[in-house]
């Protein structure tokens, strides 16, 4: 008697094991998307200061930010920095991307494994589709000149 209670008691335990694993997975797939997006905005700023330095005077002093400290350099040292480093951005950032794909495989595989299926609401559908009409909200676009 004495085994068989035992046997139940790890088939709920085992069960809440692949929960907590797929939940760590859930976890993991998120940080990866919120770094991802972390860096694409960092690119699009090393962008626009790229765009906003390529036309001036080479000779020209600009200001930098590096490591908490800012220098005065010429736009000639800057600018060769800055592409560097959204290279360097853009090289992480397909690094990630690999890594995700790889993430979402190994959760697929996972989830077929184990037979776990996501269930949606009616209401969460809903809001998606109001957040994604609201996210236009706050834009302030001037008169065309």
């Amino acid at each position: 008697m004495a085994s068989k209670a035992s046997s139940d008691s790890r088939e709920p335990m085992n069960e809440q094991i692949i929960l907590n694993t797929y939940a760590n997975m859930r976890s993991e797939i998120n940080q990866i998307y919120s770094k991802i997006t972390e860096l694409e905005m960092e690119v699009s700023e090393h962008s626009l200061v790229i765009g906003a330095i390529q036309p001036l005077d080479p000779s020209r002093r600009c200001y930098r930010m590096v490591s908490g400290v800012l220098v005065e350099r010429t736009i000639k040292e800057v600018l060769p920095a800055v592409q560097h480093n959204k290279e360097g951005l853009e090289e992480v950032i397909a690094r990630l991307n690999e890594a995700l794909e790889k993430k979402k495989k190994e959760i697929s595989e996972f989830e077929f494994k184990y037979k776990i299926k996501i269930k949606k609401a009616d209401s969460e559908t809903s809001e998606g589709t109001n957040q994604k009409e609201g996210s236009a909200q706050g834009v302030l676009v001037g008169p065309a000149s």
